[in-house]
């Protein structure tokens, strides 16, 4: 049986106070970055194909069904506000976008499904597909990544259970084993939280790696609401030792990107020496 699949330590369940509840969900949360501790060197491989193939003008497609599928369009649709990069992270999920907010019935069944949704992408050689499947036997990504390492693309999956038969079409397979679910077979917790790790891990390392990030700050965001433009605001205050509040917004509105800002000073301050 798979470990995914395998029943909850604990019994019982609807007799539990809120109490006993809320802490079995913690007790077994606990165990999911240590099991991702050991799996860094391969998502580090993994990062490392993606900058380089980046580096090149490639993309990387999620692809997935039901709470993986999300989760890969959670961590896509987030890189453009935060990096001020787009269409380099690109989220599939089974059953197109109407499978976001409801389950659409046989749509994960389908091999082909995946290749068919990336088409239109034009997708090459210096692209990367990542399957993310915490059963590691969903036929749309199974597919996606076989018909992906057909055509020259690098491969990864991120998946919860060992010898899963994703793992055996990814070039860079990721296995996070985090054990039974809370709820027997509920992956949306565990393997759904490493999942999240894992897919933060791998986007940020590239954009940090890739230059979108100075010192540790987002530089390149987007200021798409006012708690953005603050916190840009106070980079630039914090990257070029300006003082006053509203000289270094109005720097910031007048470039709309706190680089720009910061190159803009740093430049008029080398002219005015």
């Amino acid at each position: 049986m798979r470990t995914t699949e395998q029943s909850s330590k604990y019994s019982g369940l609807e007799k539990m106070t809120t109490r006993e509840i809320l802490e079995g969900i913690n007790n077994e949360d606990h165990l999911v970055p240590e099991a991702i501790r050991p799996l860094i060197p391969q998502i580090g491989a993994l990062v490392d194909g993606i900058v380089e193939r980046m580096e090149r003008g490639g993309r990387v497609f999620y692809i997935g069904a039901g709470t993986s599928g999300r989760l890969g369009i959670v961590d896509a649709s987030e890189i453009p506000p935060t990096y001020g990069v787009y269409d380099a992270f690109i989220g599939l999920i089974a059953g197109g976008d109407k499978a976001i907010r409801t389950a659409v019935e046989n749509a994960e069944d389908d091999p082909d499904g995946a290749w068919k949704d990336m088409e239109p992408f034009q997708p090459t050689v210096d692209d990367v597909v990542v399957g993310i499947a915490a059963s590691g036997t969903t036929p749309y990504v199974i597919g996606g990544l076989r018909h992906a390492r057909e055509n020259g693309l690098l491969t990864g999956c991120i998946t919860c259970n060992s010898d899963a038969p994703v793992a055996a079409e990814a070039d860079v397979p990721i296995a996070v084993v985090v054990g039974p679910e809370f709820v027997t077979g509920s992956t949306r917790m565990k393997a759904g939280t490493a999942q999240k790790l894992i897919l933060n891990m791998i986007s940020t390392s590239c954009m940090i790696r890739l230059g979108h990030v100075h010192g540790n700050k987002m530089v390149d965001m987007q200021l798409s609401n006012a708690k953005l433009v603050d916190r840009g605001t106070r980079m630039i205050m914090d990257e070029t030792g300006i003082t006053d509040y509203q000289t270094a917004k109005s720097m910031l509105l007048k470039y709309g990107q706190v680089r720009a800002a910061v190159t803009a000073y740093f430049n008029s301050q080398k002219h005015e020496a």
